[in-house]
């Protein structure tokens, strides 16, 4: 009996410990939220959701801030001006890593096209140049590697840098985006 009064058992925290505890489990988790939000959408239109007192002026900001994916409103009119010219099937070997590490060659088949805007100066550069975007985008792909195509963010490296080399090559900010109908590696 003496021995069991020696060794207390050891006190289950308190109610108030385990409500602090969870308090601060869910302030990280509503912070990492946050900041997820900040960093997919952009700190200006995450600062635009805020309502930050001149809330007239908010609607005015989102809109001219939202670029060329956002939604037209009800009171706009719709975009007529983009334009959207498919380019010839590009086939190009990229490298790719076997399972055993040997460098090995794939195929890859990419059907592509480009949404510009007409309106914007310089975009009639964009058909009168269409075989210097083809020549500059088979450059890029064939130093690309299989693990560059990999996932969601493989497209999205992938038509960044597409986009990146047609307003370069078009010497405009007319070309918007690229839309891919086939991407097969093989």
């Amino acid at each position: 009996m003496a021995a069991s009064s020696a060794n207390p058992a050891p006190k289950a925290p308190s109610k108030s410990g385990r409500l602090l505890r969870v308090f601060a489990l869910l302030l990280a988790c509503g912070l990492a939220l946050a900041g997820g939000l900040v960093v997919s959408i952009g700190p200006q239109r995450a600062l635009s959701l805020l309502p930050l007192g001149d809330a007239e002026a908010a609607p005015e900001e989102a809109t001219a801030d939202a670029g060329p994916e956002a939604a037209p409103s009800a009171d706009a009119p719709a975009k007529d001006n983009v334009v959207v010219t498919p380019f010839q099937e590009i086939i190009v070997n990229i490298t790719a890593t076997t399972a055993t590490g040997r460098q090995t060659s794939r195929f890859l088949k990419l059907n592509i096209a480009l949404a510009y805007d007409a309106t914007l100066p310089g975009a009639g550069n964009i058909e009168t140049r269409k075989l210097f975007l083809r020549d500059s985008f088979q450059e890029y792909l064939r130093q690309l590697n299989e693990t560059d195509l990999q996932g969601s963010i493989g497209l999205v490296r992938l038509k960044a840098e597409l986009l990146r080399r047609a307003r370069a090559i078009s010497e405009s900010d007319a070309p918007q985006q690229f839309l891919i109908a086939d991407l097969i590696i093989q």
